[in-house]
């Protein structure tokens, strides 16, 4: 049976000191062992971006795709082998600008896929410019056109679409293994959002901010508009499973 250190390749990312991404691919390493899977029959599908900078460090079967395609290329290689556990990893940018149509569909269609949408609202890998999800008050190098725009919410445009699994995580929570495993594990299509500091270019949105700001759920909710509404919800911005068919 595989250990954690099968599932990381020995050299050491690149990601900038403290960011959140460490976080996760260390625990998503960890669930990978814990859930019994192997590198070869696990394989992830990478997106543009400081997320998609794992694919040089997990060790798995992995494509690294253009920006906004990882989505697609997990459906595909998901149905050419439906033995294999497929995940789509990439950024709030990749999954919610360029790639929004294929997280609707892949969503309404329920595809058996786990896509980890990592969320650090702002393009860091080019420097601080705006994606969808950046809030009005967070200073990015885009200027004022997307300080008039409202936010993107990925559970919430998953649950709309008609998403069987929808889940938040903290990168700093004590259960973001669980939720992770609860994800890959589901059968069907899973999406979990994931709240990751950008240590370089968010002076607002920090670790100590969401330690602050954000509340785990007692359980999933087990109605899809209850969950919704939680979702929605900013104050306090809720994390665990909302939703599971």
């Amino acid at each position: 049976m595989a250990k954690k250190t099968d599932f990381l390749w020995p050299r050491s990312p690149t990601w900038c000191p403290g960011c959140g991404n460490f976080l996760t691919w260390q625990t998503l390493a960890q669930t990978l062992a814990d859930l019994g899977l192997e590198p070869a029959a696990t394989v992830v599908a990478y997106d543009i971006g400081c997320s998609g900078n794992m694919g040089n460090f997990l060790r798995t079967s992995a494509f690294l795709g253009l920006h906004g395609r990882a989505i697609p290329l997990a459906v595909g290689i998901k149905q050419a082998r439906p033995d294999l556990t497929v995940l789509a990893i990439g950024g709030d940018g990749g999954f919610l600008a360029e790639g929004t149509n294929h997280l609707l569909h892949a969503a309404r269609r329920n595809d058996d896929i786990t896509v980890l949408l990592v969320n650090n609202h702002l393009f860091s890998l080019t420097t601080g410019q705006a994606t969808p999800t950046t809030p009005k008050n967070l200073p990015n190098k885009t200027g004022q056109l997307f300080r008039r725009a409202r936010i993107l919410n990925p559970l919430a445009l998953a649950l709309e679409a008609g998403a069987t699994f929808a889940a938040r995580a903290f990168v700093g929570q004590n259960n973001y293994g669980d939720i992770l495993a609860a994800a890959i594990t589901h059968r069907g299509f899973s999406l979990v959002e994931i709240l990751s500091p950008c240590v370089t270019f968010d002076p607002v949105y920090t670790f100590a901010w969401y330690r602050q700001h954000t509340r785990p759920l007692a359980k999933p909710l087990t109605n899809r508009h209850q969950a919704l509404l939680k979702a929605e919800k900013q104050a306090p911005l809720w994390t665990g499973i909302f939703y599971q068919e």
